[in-house]
């Protein structure tokens, strides 16, 4: 099994016909995801590949049957599309876009929740389950099929370490960008219960950074509730307060969301810590033997 993505998910992508969607689409349907249709304003009849291009998500849910939806759509009208996607019966939006307001985030929220929906995201590279599909722009050659879940609020960070679980021997179930942005869809604590109810997945790597509050609800949730072994790494060690490093949720305010903070707080609840990427595969081995 994996998490979010089953082989009978179909897959629809909002701004199918713009650069970013349209290759992307592409290479999510050449890794065997299920793509049923796209949806572009104005574009109706038009096809990418044989994707049929729809003028609106209810026509493409209706046609296809499509419960999953992921948005390259520019970030002014990002919001939109997810209010679209959500209030036409998808159940798991995944928005690569970023640079959406925060305000509009904020109204998005209540929303999905309105409508029973899941959002990863925004500004996420989305996420892959190995063998069954992609949804995003994850890149593909670097994983394999395995037992250890991935979260991740970094992007590139992810890749790194994904890279070395799978030249260390060590397979993925399921790996999640979360998303950088300071607002954002479903969070850590959701995709650990998700997992912890995952047959396939034996571990899972969660992979922090600096600002807000995220790794240290994740540390005491999966104390009280996960019987699966976690191990973590805190990206941003060495960042200055008050500084923004790469994207808007990664930022030092103070308190407890230092990454020595986070990573204390982390050991505190029996999480083991590594310091470097390239140690995860040892420290995954020593927790599944």
């Amino acid at each position: 099994m994996s998490i979010l993505l089953e082989k009978e998910s179909r897959v629809i992508v909002q701004g199918i016909t713009g650069r970013d969607g349209s290759f992307h689409a592409r290479r999510m349907k050449a890794y065997n995801t299920s793509i049923v249709g796209g949806v572009t304003p104005g574009k109706e009849g038009e096809s990418l590949d044989g994707i049929p291009v729809f003028n609106s998500v209810e026509k493409a849910v209706r046609e296809t049957g499509a419960d999953i939806s992921v948005i390259f759509v520019p970030a002014r009208r990002a919001a939109d599309a997810v209010f679209e996607a959500a209030g036409s019966g998808i159940k798991l939006v995944v928005v690569i876009s970023e640079g959406i307001p925060v305000l509009d985030v904020a109204r998005i929220i209540p929303y999905l929740e309105k409508y029973g929906a899941r959002m990863i995201g925004p500004n996420s590279p989305g996420m892959i389950s190995p063998g069954i599909g992609s949804l995003g722009i994850f890149p593909t050659n670097i994983v394999e099929k395995g037992c250890v879940g991935v979260i991740s609020r970094s992007g590139t960070l992810t890749y790194e370490i994904v890279y070395n679980l799978t030249v260390q021997g060590y397979g993925q179930s399921t790996c999640i960008g979360v998303g950088g942005d300071q607002i954002i869809g479903m969070r850590f604590i959701d995709y650990l219960k998700l997992f912890e109810e995952d047959p396939q997945t034996e571990a899972v790597v969660l992979i922090g950074e600096i600002g807000g509050t995220d790794e240290q609800e994740a540390a005491r949730y999966i104390r009280e509730n996960m019987s699966k072994p976690v191990v973590s790494f805190i990206a941003g060690k060495t960042a200055p307060p008050g500084k923004r490093m790469g994207h808007a949720g990664a930022i030092i305010s103070g308190g407890d969301n230092t990454a020595q903070a986070k990573i204390q707080i982390l050991q505190e609840n029996g999480i083991t810590v590594i310091n470097e990427p390239e140690e995860i595969g040892e420290a995954v081995g020593n927790l599944l033997s």
